[in-house]
């Protein structure tokens, strides 16, 4: 067996982002955003992609968006290689998700909370070890929460992820070592396989259920992302 780098942005919205993606993207946000809990039980994928959709060069990243069962909106995003206003985009696209919700006129008490989650393959926190951080507004001194529900900013940076595949203890383990190591794997590792919407994303991501077409544009886009990394990394 191979399987596709889930990093890549095209194979990241192929295997999260399609219509037969519900149930791996609600196990993969339970483990990233509810620490394993079983807290989300549905959702809808937002323009979901489609099998042999071309993606073209000029789309500088790709997202994968959900509504889930209460209403509230979740923007998840693989980032592969530093940009210039990183943070800004993140935030930008987190007020848009949140503000689009109302058309001209609508009544505030509509709005449903928003969550941005972000995953990175470079680190953005220098201060700390650990791989997710989580962000709500709070006041500036006394910390006390604002808009605790209402927008919140999740961010996952790989690198800082160090646990072998023995050594995995949980579904967010599982899922941050599926992101991570994927694309090494030569059989589905029998302690991530115990994990059906794990296993069912490696069957989206495995070569063989590919098409000659998908294949080069997930090729053509992982020499890409790896000369923008090699040309941030030298510019440095």
């Amino acid at each position: 067996m191979k399987f596709i780098n889930p990093r890549v942005d095209y194979a990241f919205k192929k295997i999260f982002g399609s219509h037969q993606s519900e149930k791996i993207l609600i196990s993969f946000l339970n483990a990233i955003i509810y620490d394993g809990e079983k807290i989300i039980e549905s959702l809808t994928i937002v323009n979901p992609f489609n099998p042999g959709q071309i993606i073209s060069f000029k789309d500088t990243y790709l997202d994968v968006k959900a509504v889930l069962v209460d209403g509230s909106i979740v923007v998840i995003e693989m980032q592969v290689a530093r940009m210039t206003a990183f943070n800004k985009r993140v935030a930008y696209n987190l007020a848009k998700a949140y503000a689009n919700q109302l058309d001209k006129g609508e009544k505030y008490p509509l709005l449903n909370p928003a969550i941005a989650v972000t995953i990175t393959d470079f680190i953005l926190f220098k201060t700390t070890d650990d791989a997710i951080n989580k962000f709500v507004f709070q006041e500036e001194t006394k910390k006390y929460k604002c808009l605790e529900k209402e927008l919140r900013l999740i961010f996952v940076e790989l690198p800082k992820f160090k646990k072998s595949l023995s050594e995995l203890k949980n579904l967010t383990d599982k899922w941050i070592y599926f992101l991570q190591e994927a694309a090494s794997f030569d059989e589905i590792p029998e302690n991530l396989g115990e994990v059906a919407e794990i296993e069912q994303a490696l069957n989206i991501a495995n070569f063989i259920n590919m098409t000659p077409e998908e294949l080069e544009i997930v090729e053509n886009r992982g020499i890409a992302l790896q000369d923008e990394r090699g040309r941030i990394a030298y510019a440095e």
